[in-house]
């Protein structure tokens, strides 16, 4: 990158970085909207390399926002990447909310976006959905509160995703469990990590994603967890990328289940499968 990395570059939509507030109404970058850009250009550095290396085996890319919100990620990498290639591609933004489907589908209309499609789906229909493809080249799940990066997990592991990348947020589910078994897990010494009702959750929300690449490495995935730098969106400033390299998953299958035996969450087996 040159010295104006972290500035508007010549074929970026004007119109898109409007509407995401990247830019302000009269075109113009501030401080606040120049770190805004700082940080979507430091999200797509960790994507963009994905993507040339789907493109680089294959003559089209498809990509899969999962939980896309506003398709705030879909609509940059489209922007940023994907137009810009030789080869085609095709980006889904996946949403349960029709509202924000809507609103995706009008934007892509306006900037002529045409390898974009906004899907009103639940978690449970895109895995059967037959306006999606049998499989996906990356699946993305930005920000996806609660179970939410689960259901993109699921849905790469159906779709065969060559990459996964994830920023989780707000996970309560594996808490909640814990405050439950509370009483009888206090009998373990481990438990006094999250004793405390700001350790349960604190240790609640790592130990999901913990969970969370031991399963995607027990599917053959080499995982890789950094901090997205500079993201400030969310206090939750996990990114956690995993490629598919068919490796040997049953190290981390017994693992996960020697783990979950040892916090009390045997439960949560087949959640994590």
């Amino acid at each position: 990158m040159t010295d104006q990395k972290h500035e508007i570059r010549p074929t970026q939509s004007i119109e898109l970085l409007k509407e995401l507030h990247i830019l302000t109404r009269d075109g113009k970058l501030n401080q606040d909207t120049r770190r805004k850009l700082k940080q979507v250009y430091h999200l797509v550095q960790f994507i963009e390399p994905l993507l040339k290396e789907v493109l680089a085996k294959k003559d089209h890319l498809s990509i899969v926002d999962h939980g896309a919100g506003k398709s705030y990620l879909g609509f940059i990498l489209n922007d940023l990447f994907c137009k810009l290639q030789s080869q085609p591609s095709t980006i889904y933004g996946i949403e349960v909310r029709e509202e924000l489907v809507k609103k995706s589908q009008e934007l892509a209309a306006r900037l002529d976006f045409k390898n974009m499609s906004f899907l009103h789906l639940s978690a449970e229909d895109s895995l059967q959905s037959d306006l999606l493809p049998d499989e996906i080249d990356v699946v993305t799940a930005l920000h996806a509160c609660n179970t939410a990066t689960d259901d993109a997990i699921r849905f790469a592991l159906t779709k065969k995703a060559q990459h996964v990348v994830l920023v989780p947020c707000c996970q309560a589910e594996v808490a909640a469990t814990l405050r439950k078994i509370k009483a009888q897990s206090l009998k373990n010494e481990l438990s006094e990590i999250w004793r405390h009702p700001i350790h349960t959750r604190e240790f609640g929300s790592h130990i999901t994603n913990v969970l969370r690449c031991l399963q995607l490495e027990s599917h053959g995935y080499d995982v890789t967890v950094t901090e997205l730098v500079g993201w400030e969106h969310s206090m939750k400033n996990e990114l956690i990328i995993a490629t598919q390299k068919n490796l040997p998953g049953k190290k981390a299958r017994d693992r996960k289940t020697k783990l979950l035996e040892e916090i009390g969450l045997s439960s949560l087996e087949e959640r994590f499968a």
